[in-house]
């Protein structure tokens, strides 16, 4: 005789929970909002919350003045990216009440869409390593916007802007408006052009055969313009994979739910299919509060039209889903509510200021660990560290670890396109680094002194 299982017993248990869009009418600026407006793309846009001004309409009397000087005092001194969070990803902070001022600080979507100061470090504020551009990904551009990281696969920054500028956002160096603390990098190309050196340099190189278009994110490319340059990527006969990057399939899914949009998306489906090439959306979900019925519907109408996957790409971040609960709870929704893959979830980059959202690679590795046969195989996401100059690497891929100063050692097995001379590339060791915070005292003292040694 067998005993089912005690659920009562397990680290995680598995409840379906159905989607719910939250009421956005209990927010006193969207009070006479209606399911319309809601639901169109150009209103969601028009009424992006761009300032602190902004803020407070939307809000009214929820929050206390504590939280906007807080917030004031990070966008004068910290903030990498400047304010834009459409109405849809504000109704997932706090989706099931009138927000007050501790809600709303402890919100997990709040916490990387309108960071405050006092969610940032006192001490390490920034690792020694951080960096602007911490994957070099403008070092190894072959054409601008076109990175050439790996052999086979390129990255192709169509523009510098996004419906919605996410805190952690690896590509601060470039995406968004400057901010006080950065100074943004600008392209200076025209499209048009920029676009035909993209495609003048994939027909140059038979051996890349994976483009992943993103920017900034393509739902800020207009239609006819996207459409274009994808129906001309698969006239490029070595091209079999494409990937569209795009954060406002959660962000803004009303814009994916356009009739011109998905008429259009069933056509490079269409001419993809008929070439043999793989056609996918990759978007962005942090937590599973941000997975509403306009999301699953946005996901479920582009695979009608015909692209063969929708994929998430989290990022892992304390304070939003470093635990194994809220990664498990975000996959279930994403896996069982909306028809999104549950993919990768990223170690947070090391940009500046952000060393409040990093994890270290051995919790990462803890995390790993816990997920593991709860979902399906297909749908079990890997947990990524994405080192400088190697790439995207299984956490559990580390050539060896050093705990207490909190420094691993990876290696790979590819040249990126600036290392074509290098003759030890492929067998020296390449650093990433725990954020500080989390080490030993033993480690904290070792890099205060490596800090005194680089000031003197």
């Amino acid at each position: 005789m067998t005993t089912a299982i005690n659920e009562a017993g397990q680290p995680y248990q598995y409840r379906r929970v159905e989607l719910v869009e939250p009421d956005w009418t209990r927010f006193p600026g969207w009070r006479d909002v209606t399911r319309e407006q809601w639901e169109d793309a150009q209103w969601q846009r028009v009424n992006c919350v761009k300032n602190i001004a902004q803020l407070r309409k939307v809000m009214g009397d929820l929050l206390d003045e504590r939280f906007y000087a807080d917030l004031v005092t990070d966008q004068q001194q910290s903030a990498t990216m400047s304010m834009l969070v459409p109405p849809q990803m504000i109704n997932t902070m706090v989706p099931h009440a009138e927000p007050d001022t501790e809600a709303f600080y402890a919100d997990p979507v709040r916490h990387y869409m309108i960071p405050v100061a006092s969610d940032r470090l006192t001490e390490w504020r920034s690792h020694p390593h951080a960096s602007r551009d911490s994957l070099h990904e403008h070092d190894m551009w072959v054409a601008e916007g076109l990175t050439h990281r790996y052999p086979t696969k390129v990255l192709a920054e169509l523009l510098s802007t996004c419906p919605q500028y996410c805190g952690h956002c690896t590509r601060m160096d470039l995406v968004g408006n400057s901010t006080p603390a950065v100074s943004k990098l600008k392209l200076t190309l025209k499209p048009v052009d920029r676009y035909d050196a993209h495609i003048n340099y994939l027909k140059a190189q038979p051996g890349v055969r994976d483009v992943v278009v993103s920017g900034g994110d393509v739902a800020n490319v207009p239609w006819k313009q996207l459409e274009s340059y994808l129906m001309r990527l698969l006239e490029v006969e070595t091209i079999r994979d494409i990937r569209l990057a795009t954060k406002a399939l959660a962000a803004l899914p009303q814009h994916w739910l356009q009739p011109e949009v998905v008429e259009g998306l069933g056509r490079v489906a269409g001419t993809a299919r008929a070439r043999g090439v793989n056609l996918a959306i990759h978007t962005h979900v942090n937590h599973a509060n941000s997975v509403t019925p306009l999301v699953a519907a946005a996901a479920r109408a582009a695979l009608d039209a015909g692209v063969r996957d929708v994929r998430n790409q989290g990022v892992l971040m304390r304070g939003v889903n470093a635990t194994s609960a809220d990664l498990l709870d975000l996959c279930f929704a994403l896996q069982g509510e909306a028809n999104i893959l549950p993919y990768y979830f990223y170690m947070c980059d090391m940009i500046p200021s952000a060393e409040h959202w990093r994890v270290a690679v051995w919790q990462a590795q803890q995390l790993q660990h816990d997920i593991m046969g709860y979902l399906p195989g297909y749908a079990t996401p890997r947990i990524i560290c994405d080192v400088p100059f190697v790439g995207k690497r299984w956490v559990h891929m580390v050539t060896e670890y050093d705990r207490d100063n909190g420094i691993s050692y990876w290696t790979k097995n590819y040249r990126t396109s600036i290392e074509a001379t290098e003759a030890d590339a492929l067998t020296k060791r390449y650093a990433y680094y725990d954020p500080i915070d989390t080490l030993p005292e033993s480690g904290r003292r070792w890099w205060a002194k490596q800090e005194q040694l680089t000031a003197a």
